[in-house]
């Protein structure tokens, strides 16, 4: 099938648009001089965004936006349609074309040490607009890449001391069976999010914001002084220019120095923020005549451009349809004086510069540029338009009668059908005589069981339980209080030890230096508890070898937190003599004894061994299995 191909006008110029039989690029060539080469040749890999004219516009253009490597910014090249009948459908063939190339490229595998395109992730992802074009953005999704990623790690090891620490510390005490290379690639197969999110960060920028509300003097020694950047400066220039102008028409004639000192001190400086001018601010001879300039001559170019609709241009009505005779407009409809309400003005116009060159990201790339179908839906005058012709079959029957007949027992229900068939005179009788055999005062609490006076033990068979008996009452408190109960131990790891919250979020009435070390030793322990699952469970029997190193290396870590513990014990010791020297000297000093207990004092072994209790039954069971596997080895051969 002959690749796609149309009659298409770039700047001006009369050519034929078609794409490449790889699929791999898409060129323009026109048609005067004959002959004549390509002129325009744009990458599959390169197009980051394809925009499309609606149907409804009788203008069919489609719009390319390319990014060469090493460029800025994407370029858009424009190409509009020239064939009377055809138009249309060459626009859709050679879009739909390029979006098929351009999502084919994105899923196939980027190359050895290439760089994915940031084309194919425009159109997969609106990331790429944020991390601009030659960047990897694979990286962010696929483990592998993560894992094989040295930069990334070292750097978030550098960013997270905490793991670092892990990390190294886990390094120095792994069996040595297990290589570098094994074991980074295990440690860092369980933390890929955590790669996955640095990354993120890191490709993240800080945008434009307002950087004149950013900027204030400060007075020193009575002297003002300012301080600005060359990034502020930039940002300045793009963001008012008026200030360019005014930058460029008066340096070098004034220093920047002054040329700066003067504008933070100027009314343009005020009117630039939407302050309002006051007739006791100082004046500038060379600044102030930018005072009468407009600043949004080019906001007003881009309004002009984008042509809004009048029903919504309340400007645009005092042109057209203006009511300066009559009763006036009601407010919502008057345009305002931009000089009632500046700050509101400003900002209005400063976000709208900082979000045009902000690429959206809520939005499909291929969709058609301009205005789309729910919004011209949803401006159409309606009640103007002509009423929309019928396009329906009509379906003549001779005898209608027949279709809409039914009997009427047949849209009656059985309910209906039962009730019709009783006496209203013996219903109520038998309802009658019901309640006196129940006696004259009937208690309807004590018939459905929900009589609090009257106890399920004055017979022997139990009551049937339903909603709103007692025993159904009892049975959803007793559920309630265990749930609470199972919640609280859940939520409270030292239930048992009769510490509090407050001291189990800080260090359980350890030391720092102790605290510091127990942490460090149950993230090891952790570690190579997941190093030996992984390889016991693996059932390969060339890591026999590997996983008696682990056992071994697990035997050691408990020693590690026999050792921490006995430390702690120590520490606890030491500080209970502390307290009792203190006992005995008040003593001598007053005759008057304290009361002291050496159990007061928290910590020591005890804490340190709730704390690592979990990660020493963990350790229990993975050697208990170690062993049983062993033994059942020994017993096969």
């Amino acid at each position: 099938m002959a690749p796609p191909r149309g009659f298409a006008a770039y700047k001006k110029k009369d050519g034929i648009l078609a794409i490449s039989r790889d699929s791999q690029s898409v060129s323009w060539t026109p048609t005067a001089p004959p002959g004549s080469q390509p002129t325009v040749t744009l990458s599959v890999k390169n197009i980051t965004n394809l925009q499309q004219t609606p149907a409804s516009s009788p203008k069919v253009m489609l719009k390319v936006f390319a990014q060469s490597p090493g460029t800025p910014a994407p370029e858009a090249h424009v190409f509009s349609f020239t064939s009377t009948s055809q138009a249309r459908a060459e626009a859709d063939a050679i879009k739909d074309a390029l979006s098929k190339a351009i999502q084919a490229d994105a899923l196939a595998p980027a190359a050895p040490g290439g760089v994915s395109s940031s084309a194919a992730m425009a159109i997969a992802s609106a990331v790429s607009s944020t991390l601009g074009a030659g960047r990897d953005t694979s990286t962010l999704y696929d483990d592998d890449q993560l894992k094989s990623n040295v930069e990334l790690q070292q750097s978030l090891l550098k960013a997270n001391p905490s793991l670092s620490k892990t990390f190294m510390e886990s390094l120095r005490t792994k069996p040595d069976s297990i290589s570098n290379s094994q074991f980074t690639s295990q440690f860092w197969s369980s933390r890929a999010h955590l790669l996955r999110a640095h990354a993120i960060e890191r490709s993240q920028t800080r945008g434009a914001y307002n950087v004149l509300s950013t900027i204030k003097p400060r007075t020193e020694e009575n002297t003002i002084k300012l301080s600005i950047s060359k990034e502020q400066i930039q940002l300045i220039f793009s963001q008012h220019e008026l200030v360019k102008r005014a930058y460029d028409e008066n340096v070098p004639k004034l220093s920047e120095e002054v040329f700066w000192s003067r504008f933070f001190q100027s009314r343009l400086f005020k009117k630039l923020k939407g302050e309002k001018i006051l007739e006791a601010d100082s004046t500038d001879a060379v600044l102030d005549k930018y005072l009468s300039l407009d600043e949004d001559l080019e906001r007003s170019r881009r309004i002009l451009a984008a042509h809004i609709p009048h029903i919504i241009d309340v400007e645009g009505n005092e042109q057209n349809h203006s009511q300066r005779k009559g009763n006036q407009a009601d407010f919502s409809m008057r345009p305002t004086s931009v000089d009632r309400v500046p700050i509101i003005r400003t900002l209005n116009s400063l976000s709208e510069k900082i979000m045009s060159h902000v690429a959206p990201n809520d939005i499909d790339p291929s969709e058609p540029i301009g205005m789309d179908e729910e919004t011209f839906n949803s401006l159409a005058l309606r009640d103007l338009q002509a009423d929309a012709e019928e396009n329906r079959i009509i379906l003549n029957i001779k005898d209608q009668g027949r279709f809409f007949s039914s009997d009427k027992a047949d849209d009656t229900s059985a309910d209906a059908l039962l009730y019709s068939q009783q006496d209203p005179t013996e219903v109520l009788k038998s309802i009658r005589t019901d309640l006196a055999s129940k006696g004259a005062d009937v208690d309807l609490a004590s018939a459905i069981g929900v009589n609090d006076d009257s106890s399920d033990s004055d017979s022997g068979e139990p009551h049937p339980s339903h909603v709103g008996s007692k025993a159904s009452l009892r049975g959803a408190t007793t559920r309630l209080f265990d749930a609470i109960a199972q919640q609280r131990a859940q939520n409270e790891d030292l239930s048992l030890s009769g510490l509090s919250s407050a001291q189990a979020a800080s260090t359980c009435d350890l030391s720092s230096t102790i605290f510091d070390r127990l942490s460090l030793t149950h993230a090891t322990t952790t570690e190579f508890l997941h190093h030996f699952w992984l390889a016991f469970l693996s059932g390969d029997p060339l890591r026999a070898e590997e996983i008696a190193r682990l056992v071994e290396t697990l035997d050691r870590a408990m020693d590690r937190i026999r050792a921490v513990a006995d430390d702690a014990e120590a520490e606890r010791l030491k500080e209970v003599e502390k307290l009792k020297k203190q006992v005995r000297d008040h003593y001598e000093r007053t005759h008057k004894k304290l009361s002291f207990h050496p159990d007061s004092v928290k910590g020591g072994a005890k804490v340190v061994n709730q704390l690592m209790g979990p990660t020493v039954t963990a350790i229990g069971v993975a050697l208990r299995k170690y062993r049983e596997a062993l033994v059942q080895e020994e017993d096969m051969q």
